[in-house]
């Protein structure tokens, strides 16, 4: 399957934000799907997921502030970041695990299929 990411941008400090990402030929509910983020630098690192049945799990860093959904109708997951922070300037990524496999994993070698990302840059 292929991902596309969009979404991102210029924001100032404070202002919220929704990323999307849809996937070609395939339902997105299909899969268990993760967005990621990565700095200059440093590893990808995990952000949240949403499994088949709409759970979700979110690193600890971006609880409270950080939301995933998906609308299964308009076949797209989002995240929504709410009083963005210069620490949230990254590029953000989405993802998804083989159909076969339906539990929520944090790691990136647990996602078969990557989006091109999406830069946020968050200005104080």
């Amino acid at each position: 399957v292929q991902l596309q990411a969009s979404g991102g941008g210029l924001v100032h400090a404070g202002d919220s934000l929704r990323l999307s990402c849809a996937p070609s030929g395939r339902t997105l509910s299909d899969f268990v799907t993760a967005w990621f983020r990565q700095t200059p630098g440093k590893e990808r690192e995990f952000v949240a997921a949403i499994s088949h049945s709409g759970s979700t799990t979110y690193a600890d860093s971006v609880k409270g502030r950080y939301t995933i959904s998906r609308d299964n109708a308009k076949n797209t997951m989002y995240l929504q970041i709410d009083s963005l922070k210069p620490e949230d300037t990254a590029i953000y990524y989405c993802a998804a695990r083989n159909p076969s496999l339906t539990v929520i994993r944090r790691d990136t070698r647990a996602y078969a299929y990557w989006g091109q990302g999406t830069q946020v840059t968050v200005s104080s």
